[in-house]
């Protein structure tokens, strides 16, 4: 049995909802602490013109996560939550005017790809998937769902007999080129290649390891009715049953600390609430800024600017559309994708040719809207937003212009004068201290990136971290494990 009896849960994201859900579950006295108004942290809500868009993550996969999330806290998932396996993954348009859509079958994705390309790149896909089912398989529990490792120990975990499956995880090729030796169409290549920027990193300087997401979503993506917001007020509500308390609205000033040992926090309220044991579920680099106070600066390393991942550009958006018939999930690729990421990681300033990407939350499979309809619009761009530098990032306007602009191009009209709330990598900087606008943490670039993020223990005694900018990684799936790593090494702690 833990020692620890009180546990304060800074942040109500992925990471530390999970991380109430499981200490609560385990008896332990659990308070949860969030700075803004509801749950959910990245999976937020924003209001616009009287209709709630999703502002955050849209993609729902690795259900297994949650449903061992919920079973684990007395509940069962699929009585909090209704979910419906998505017909379609996404589409996809170009500037030439190809398109093709990605379906749960694999077969006909294949089938698709053959027509929109050829067969040698419909088998490329076939053998592409089976290679990233491969790399998932050797790192689920090895990796993904096991306290962070070391190159060393993820080595012994495998096993010295599965040496060559540990090889095919390709960790010294970049992704963009490992892409080239299975489809010979540059159009397929920077679809795939886009799965490196879920986790905020460019293809071209991610490892090849990262193919797994593509197995992830084979694997299955689900629709949630309310959006992902209602994941997060799902988990909440199974804290609380187990006896989870929360606030909002209040922000941690600091973390005591007296004598090596953690005594409790004080708010900004100078209200103090006592506790043995901390979870911080945000960035990391915001314990190692001090912004929680000295005493746990050193719990975490500070993420240097040119390791951050991606930041972004986004419009939530409540408009009619039409020219294109959007898919929930709908991708608009440019014609230069590496000029895209040296834009944005080199050179520092939003794409000059941006791909976009548009998640409209009221086509879900049913007959697609007759009016306004709920829009997420997103353009990639650098985590910056602490900084003074580039202000054409922080012109609002000419940076709306220039979507609209980019996307009458492919055919697809946005209504004008539509209610819209933009918000950008500075905007994102105040959501979440510390980050610089950063949506991932650190970028995944070089082949032992992973490995610098910071486990669950932190380097202060007493301080666990959880979210995604820990490990295992970004995504809601990945930040709720880290919560939930977070919660098994509180509660192994003798």
């Amino acid at each position: 049995m833990s020692k620890h009896k009180r546990v304060v849960v800074i942040g109500a994201g992925a990471g530390g909802l999970a991380a109430a859900m499981d200490l609560s579950a385990a008896g332990l006295d659990v308070t949860l602490i969030e700075r803004a108004a509801d749950v959910g942290g990245k999976m937020r809500k924003v209001d616009v013109g009287g209709a709630r868009v999703d502002a955050g993550p849209t993609v729902f996969t690795m259900r297994w996560i949650f449903d061992a999330l919920f079973e684990r806290s007395g509940a069962q998932f699929d009585a909090e939550l209704n979910l419906t396996p998505a017909t379609r993954l996404a589409r996809h348009f170009w500037l030439d005017g190809s398109t093709v859509d990605l379906w749960p079958d694999i077969q006909q994705s294949a089938d698709a790809i053959g027509e929109f390309s050829d067969a040698r790149n419909a088998q490329g896909y076939l053998r592409f998937c089976a290679d990233a089912q491969d790399v998932f398989r050797t790192l689920k529990d090895t990796f993904i769902d096991a306290q962070k490792p070391d190159p060393l120990t993820l080595g012994l975990r495998v096993g010295l007999h599965r040496v060559n499956a540990l090889w095919r995880t390709r960790p010294f090729d970049t992704f963009g080129s490992r892409l080239q030796s299975y489809f010979t169409d540059p159009r397929l290549q920077q679809l795939f290649g886009r799965y490196s920027t879920y986790v905020g990193s460019s293809p071209y300087l991610t490892p090849a390891t990262l193919m797994l997401i593509a197995h992830v979503e084979q694997d299955g993506v689900w629709l949630v009715d309310g959006g992902m917001h209602a994941v997060a007020r799902a988990m909440l509500r199974v804290a609380e049953r187990n006896g989870a308390s929360v606030r909002f609205g209040t922000t941690v000033k600091s973390v005591q600390v007296e004598r090596g040992t953690i005594t409790g926090v004080t708010l900004d309220t100078g209200d103090v609430i006592a506790a043995d044991t901390v979870v911080f579920n945000g960035d990391s680099s915001a314990l190692a800024a001090g912004l929680l106070g000295d005493d746990v600066r050193p719990a975490a390393k500070l993420t240097k600017r040119s390791d951050r991942s991606l930041s972004a550009l986004t419009w939530c958006m409540h408009a009619k559309t039409s020219g294109v018939e959007l898919d929930y999930h709908t991708v608009f690729f440019s014609d230069g994708y590496r000029r895209e990421f040296d834009d944005v990681f080199q050179k520092r300033k939003s794409p000059e040719e941006p791909t976009i990407y548009i998640c409209a939350q009221d086509r879900t499979g049913r007959a697609p809207p007759t009016g306004r309809e709920r829009l997420l619009v997103l353009v990639n761009a650098p985590p910056d937003g602490d900084q003074a530098s580039n202000p054409a990032m922080r012109d609002n306007d000419a940076q709306h212009r220039s979507m609209v602009g980019h996307l009458a191009r492919y055919g697809l009209e946005l209504e004008s004068g539509a209610p819209c709330e933009m918000t950008g990598p500075e905007g994102f900087h105040g959501l979440f201290p510390g980050t610089g606008g950063a949506l991932y943490g650190r970028s995944n670039h070089g082949p032992f990136a992973t490995f610098a993020r910071p486990g669950a223990q932190s380097r202060v005694e007493g301080v666990y971290l959880a979210g995604g900018s820990t490990h295992p990684g970004a995504g809601v799936p990945m930040a709720t494990l880290s919560g939930r790593l977070a919660a098994q090494a509180v509660l192994n702690r003798r």
